[in-house]
């Protein structure tokens, strides 16, 4: 039997196609600090990335009993004053490539944990308005990251089969859930994740030009 092509790509957001490290360290470290909880490394702030704001804390701080909600509010307070205008840019080749992408035909979305609403700001932002046809954020699936409800959604809404799919990351999060829902995985080298971390990807690629090559 013929193997389908892909018709459509995934993408996660953060570390994938913008470099928001920057300011989300910056605000989980104002976070932990406003909330007196005791201090976490950049390293291990970076592990988190990925995860919904309200399992941020269960990863950081595994032994308090912890309120998910009142670190997922003060973050996103303290993030709408530290996302500056230019503090969040979009990596090299990204726009381009998706601009070809979509020529071409391909259905564009995004499954974030990210919220709905930063999302379609960076979104309109960054000029991908005309691009992306799909925006799943944390709060519009049951379960997060690395469960594939985000990529089962998204199939489902354009009556797509898993083999027909790239999930494109930067994190384990992102490889997991494409491979828990039965897609192909692309991992991005230049976020958040490491290649080992994503070596579970059918696919690595070190600039995000390079996406053209694995659907030729």
């Amino acid at each position: 039997m013929k193997k389908k092509p892909i018709v459509a790509l995934i993408y996660d957001f953060d570390g994938t196609l913008a470099d928001t490290t920057g300011v989300i360290i910056q605000t989980m470290q104002a976070t932990i600090k406003e909330l007196g909880l005791p201090e976490r490394s950049y390293e291990e702030c970076v592990s988190t990335i990925g995860l919904r704001l309200t399992e941020v804390q269960k990863s950081l701080f595994p032994d308090m009993d912890l309120d998910g909600e009142v670190y997922a509010r003060t973050y996103r307070r303290l993030f709408h004053e530290f996302n500056s205008d230019g503090a969040v840019k979009i990596y090299p080749n990204v726009l381009e490539t998706l601009a070809e992408l979509k020529k071409r035909g391909y259905i564009l979305t995004i499954a974030s944990s990210r919220s709905h609403v930063t999302l379609d700001d960076f979104v309109r932002n960054l000029g991908l308005s005309d691009i992306i046809t799909y925006v799943l954020g944390g709060e519009d699936v049951t379960e997060g990251k690395p469960a594939p409800e985000a990529v089962i959604k998204t199939l489902t809404k354009f009556g797509i089969r898993p083999d027909e799919a790239i999930v494109v990351g930067d994190t384990t999060f992102d490889i997991e859930m494409g491979n828990n829902a039965g897609a192909k995985t692309c991992g991005v080298t230049f976020g958040n994740g490491t290649r080992e971390s994503l070596s579970k990807a059918d696919w690595l690629i070190d600039d995000f030009s390079k996406l053209l090559e694995c659907l030729s």
